[in-house]
């Protein structure tokens, strides 16, 4: 993830979300590592979460990055949010878009 530091300010918050793929999926995985495998979080939970980690304010997109790439799973109506047990990896994901 040595890309990704062209991203990320001093304090390794994400300044802004890559456009080219295989940085956003580096950037994806970066905020995934930041929940807690044991815990069941809120929306806000996660927004706040994730608005710890980047300084462009749009919680919102990255949550729903994270869900649509299968980093986190919620029940249907978005009351509550989990990481997923099985992540996906870097290969997996780059096959899907090839």
């Amino acid at each position: 993830m040595s890309d990704l530091k062209n991203f990320l300010d001093a304090d390794h918050k994400l300044i802004q979300f890559p456009a080219k793929r295989k940085m956003k999926l580096q950037a994806l995985f970066y905020l995934a590592s930041k929940f807690d495998k044991e815990k069941v979080y809120t929306e806000k939970e996660v927004n706040d979460l994730l608005n710890q980690w980047h300084t462009f304010g749009d919680p919102a997109t990255l949550r729903r990055e994270l869900y649509n790439h299968m980093f986190l799973n919620r029940e249907p109506s978005g009351a509550s949010y989990w990481l997923e047990p099985v992540q996906p990896t870097l290969e997996e994901l780059e096959k899907k878009y090839e």
